[in-house]
């Protein structure tokens, strides 16, 4: 018996752990604030990418939207630059998810993805899929 309840106890300080260094880890923005070259819609494993036409304040009410959504934060870029990163955090351990907005010429490109892990259960195509939903 003693035996298991430390097993629980140990369980619990690995889970308390993982959860605190999800949240509390930092952002290299070099690393996240980022859009690939050539990305085309599409999902993958824990990553899914969209392409929409922008029209004049498109990506001005994208980026209300998105700031709108509960856990959601900028981590770099504005409006004006053309291009935002935004972390979404899930709501029991905090784990972040990383998107890259970026306005060019006529379209806007959306790319999603996880932080981590491999496989997102397609989390981030559904919130790309809400928010140009509402858009």
């Amino acid at each position: 018996m003693r035996k298991v309840m430390w097993l629980v106890v140990i369980l619990l300080v690995a889970l308390v752990g993982v959860g605190l260094y999800a949240r509390l880890a930092p952002s290299d923005v070099a690393r996240w604030h980022v859009m690939p070259e050539g990305a085309t819609p599409g999902d993958s494993a824990g990553q899914a990418v969209r392409v929409v036409e922008a029209e004049g304040g498109t990506f001005s009410r994208l980026d209300e939207i998105i700031l709108n959504t509960p856990r959601t934060e900028v981590l770099a870029g504005s409006v004006e630059e053309g291009m935002l990163t935004y972390i979404t955090r899930s709501a029991l351990f905090g784990f972040p998810d990383y998107t890259t907005v970026a306005f060019s010429g006529d379209q806007i490109t959306l790319f999603g993805r996880l932080r981590f892990g491999k496989y997102d259960m397609g989390v981030n195509a559904k919130r790309l899929d809400g928010w140009l939903s509402q858009l």
